[in-house]
């Protein structure tokens, strides 16, 4: 299965492209299905070829809350708490992104004739799509932080513990729904990463288009997301003879050049302005998006860390992170434990420690040609000595 996650800045028309790119996709002959949150009634509810999904992000969580809430009844009852009534069930903020992964999760897992070649999702604006994304990884390590391994393993000594302790102990289900819940955020995750996913990119080619795209692009490298292409949307025809199009043209022409050089060898398509609003799949059609291009055209290769081993020859490893578009000024990190902290563009993740790094300290970074680099120098008190 190909996914392609549309997003973009705030009002630069991210909901109909992803619409027209499902209507281009399913004119190849390919099954396709597009997920999308939108609530602003605009939305086609029906497209010729395409499944469209249309999330409820109130049911969703209505349907997960009473389900947990089942799962955790006997630590419920050991607080004294009262189960909640679906109807007194209202949704709280988050509950779109996790609608969004389920359903996310649930196309990738579909079987027969539910079984699609590309499903294309309408993402929320950049930064709240990149949280999005982000949440399976950070969901799953709040989980192995609260509930280790360890913790888990060690459910067979319940019975003692409530003896000693004099309180009843967290019973099986409450253990099962934090692995349900783990293996959930997991196949979510899995489908975010896998090499078929990418990210195409929105933007109205306005005054600084090019500067929102070079911090995406930041974003969307810090993450490990591949950016498939980059649309220029609502352009206008140049040669105007009305002088007030004419200089909007020559502006928004002006502004592609630059967004060209920012992103240059990613591919950038135009999308023209209709003159009206491109509601229905024929005025979906006349905006001419491409279909997806190849998965692997702009992707990631593995993880997007590597770690380069100049032990031998200069003493230290060199754990690289390509970061197009980041600027030092806007660039942060912090060694935390096994963890490295990296903040770039507004923009932050949490990362592991390879095992080797882990026995080393931070001996520098540097930030050149679009790519961060990290020195690590080994510890003599934990390295091993030859």
């Amino acid at each position: 299965m190909r996914t392609l996650l549309v997003t973009g800045p705030g009002g630069s028309g991210r909901t109909t492209v992803a619409a027209a790119t499902a209507v281009a996709e399913a004119a190849r002959g390919h099954r396709v299905q597009l997920i999308s949150a939108d609530r602003s009634g605009t939305f086609p509810r029906t497209l010729p070829g395409v499944d469209v999904a249309r999330i409820d992000p109130a049911a969703s969580f209505r349907a997960d809350a009473l389900e947990v809430q089942g799962r955790l009844g006997s630590v419920l009852g050991l607080f004294g708490a009262t189960p909640l009534d679906p109807e007194e069930l209202t949704e709280l903020p988050g509950a779109d992104a996790l609608a969004l992964l389920r359903a996310l999760r649930d196309a990738s897992l579909a079987e027969g004739d539910r079984v699609w070649d590309t499903v294309v999702v309408d993402l929320p604006p950049v930064h709240a799509a990149l949280a999005v994304l982000a949440l399976p990884e950070q969901l799953r390590r709040y989980l192995s932080r609260l509930v280790p391994a360890e913790r888990q393993a060690a459910r067979a000594l319940r019975p003692v513990l409530a003896q000693l302790a004099g309180v009843p102990m967290p019973g099986e289900r409450a253990y099962e729904a934090v692995s349900r819940a783990d293996v959930e955020l997991a196949a979510a995750q899995a489908v975010i990463e896998d090499a078929g996913t990418t990210v195409r990119l929105v933007v109205d080619p306005g005054a600084h288009a090019a500067e929102a795209v070079r911090q995406a692009r930041t974003g969307l490298a810090l993450y490990g997301h591949r950016l498939e292409a980059v649309v220029a949307n609502r352009l206008l025809p140049s040669g105007s003879q009305d002088p007030w199009l004419a200089e909007l043209s020559a502006q928004q022409h002006k502004e592609l050049r630059a967004l060209r050089a920012e992103v240059a060898g990613v591919p950038v398509h135009e999308v023209p302005h209709l003159g009206r609003e491109p509601l229905g799949a024929d005025a979906l059609a006349l905006l001419a998006v491409p279909a997806p291009g190849a998965a692997g055209e702009h992707g990631r290769h593995g993880k997007p860390w590597t770690v380069e081993d100049r032990l031998a020859a200069e003493g230290h490893f060199v754990w690289r992170l390509p970061l197009p578009g980041a600027t030092r000024d806007r660039l942060d990190l912090i060694r935390r434990g096994d963890e490295l902290v990296v903040d770039a563009e507004g923009f932050r993740r949490i990362l592991p420690l390879p095992s080797a790094l882990r026995r080393c300290t931070v001996a520098g970074a540097a930030l050149r040609d679009g790519a961060l680099t990290v020195r690590f120098e080994p510890d003599p008190a934990l390295w091993p000595r030859s």
